[in-house]
């Protein structure tokens, strides 16, 4: 049964919504530590993230059993800890992937999770708080609810203000997340300001060229964008395209040679990577199909342009082992550049890409 009786609950104990924090009504009968205040928030997160971390939490929330040592308590607090670092990091990167693909409803019972095992283990004051703040102020901007992204950012912003170790990498991301509540509030000048300073940061954790950088790159070529500066766009959209060339044609080369040589260190079978997780790809995908678009409009001004961001696709997809897009990807590329009647040997290198996809066996995911 899913139904709390109130008389099997302890006197004194209160239950409450996984999502709300309303008194609960309902308890997964799976794991049978979490708890819902009704039917539609029990299915939101189950469909966003306690499916898949349902048994998990079953260690985390009962009691800890009887020791015989202080060794084995201490061994076993070592676990509980390694348990809840997992499900933060876990957590995270499901509600990135979410905010990714724009499901940005599905983000937030993912993020509200890492930001619990966060509190858990670090306190209600740690910096630690913070990315799982900012993704929940993503998601909040992505459903239209600006009041309650500004809480969220405010509440990160006063964390990151009262440290004195926050990383580069932390104020870049919150940089960047304030650089969005700006632009939804239509207010470029301000957000421009925090762009820069999510650019400032992440190049001094990252370095300039890296991916991670490349994201406040991204979002200020949209501001330039939107306010018909095409110029300033154009060259800020050519170094996000150049970053993520750069760092998918290294793989690319290394996984090619492999390939020629014949070389296979482990000896299995060859297997395609990005060197990313999947809300970085979802994130490479998102960025690269947004400049894409864009290219594509003005492709009769630039068709070299286009046709790039095309072939950087096709490596994307191609090491994320997706050949039915990496050969969409390819054939549109092949078809621009003869439709332009560009030069022979940017067709030659694009029929290269073609015929490596073409003749690997691989599963189309």
């Amino acid at each position: 049964m899913n139904v709390i009786y109130p008389l099997a609950v302890p006197k004194g104990r209160r239950l409450c919504c996984e999502v709300c924090e309303a008194p609960a009504e309902r308890v997964c009968a799976a794991c049978t530590v979490t708890y819902y205040c009704g039917v539609v928030h029990q299915k939101a997160d189950w469909d966003s993230i306690h499916e898949k971390i349902c048994q998990l939490l079953i260690p985390l929330r009962t009691s800890m059993p009887f020791y015989n040592s202080e060794e084995e308590r201490q061994h076993g607090l070592q676990q509980l800890q390694q348990r809840q670092k997992y499900l933060i990091e876990f957590c995270y990167t499901v509600a990135q992937k979410y905010l990714f693909e724009g499901k940005h409803e599905d983000a937030v019972p993912a993020a509200l999770h890492s930001l619990r095992f966060r509190v858990n283990l670090h306190g209600l004051s740690s910096v630690e708080l913070v990315p799982a703040y900012l993704l929940l102020a993503e998601a909040s901007l992505g459903l239209g609810r600006i009041i309650q992204a500004e809480e969220y950012l405010f509440q990160a912003q006063w964390t990151v203000l009262k440290s004195t170790d926050c990383s580069n990498a932390t104020h870049s991301l919150l940089h960047r997340n304030l650089g969005l509540l700006y632009i939804a509030k239509k207010n470029y000048e301000e957000a421009r300001y925090h762009l820069a300073n999510d650019i400032y940061f992440a190049s001094c954790a990252f370095g300039t060229e890296d991916i991670r950088t490349s994201g406040g790159y991204f979002h200020l070529a949209n501001i330039f964008y939107d306010l018909k500066k095409l110029d300033l766009a154009d060259t800020l959209y050519t170094k996000v395209s150049e970053i993520w060339h750069a760092y998918l044609n290294n793989h690319y080369q290394v996984l090619s040679q492999a390939h020629t040589q014949q070389v296979d260190l482990l000896g299995k079978l060859f297997e395609n990577d990005t060197g990313l997780d999947e809300a970085q790809e979802a994130e490479a995908i998102r960025i690269l199909t947004s400049i894409l678009n864009i290219r594509e409009s003005t492709s009769d001004k630039a068709p070299q342009k286009t046709i790039f961001v095309l072939k950087i696709l096709v490596m994307l997809y191609y090491l994320m082992m997706n050949s039915s897009k990496a050969q969409e990807y390819g054939m549109r590329a092949l078809s621009l550049a003869k439709e332009q009647q560009l030069d022979v040997h940017e067709q030659s290198a694009i029929q290269e890409l073609l015929s490596l996809i073409s003749t690997e066996d691989r599963p189309i995911t």
